[in-house]
């Protein structure tokens, strides 16, 4: 190979890399915020109500029994007790009666499993 081509082949080689390197293009979630915590509490907190109206409206639909229903409701509420009480202790809020009273249901409920 001559000196001409080598110089020829390492000029294209500097232009492709540049090309490379400046040619790349940000995706929109490059400019997207990071999901916080509260943010997935947030989601979650918003699933759980969704599965709780799905849950009544299936059971007036009599997919389930009464006793399953009631047990399933009661889990979801206390899920939903706990995702607000960590919603509660990231944002600095006082628990709300709500709150602690989904919280003693828990602590009651699993004194009532062991």
């Amino acid at each position: 190979m001559s000196s001409l081509d080598i110089g020829v082949a390492c000029l294209l080689l500097a232009i492709a890399t540049m090309v490379f390197i400046f040619g790349v293009r940000l995706d929109a979630s490059d400019f997207t915020p990071h999901r916080t915590k509260l943010d997935q509490l947030l989601e979650r907190r918003d699933a759980i109500y969704e599965n709780l109206r799905d849950l009544r409206f299936e059971h007036r639909a009599g997919k389930f029994s009464e006793q399953d229903y009631e047990e399933i409701r009661r889990s979801l509420e206390i899920e939903a007790a706990q995702v607000l009480a960590e919603m509660d202790t990231l944002t600095g809020g006082t628990p709300t009666p709500a709150t602690r009273q989904a919280a003693s249901a828990k602590a009651t409920s699993e004194k009532g499993r062991a």
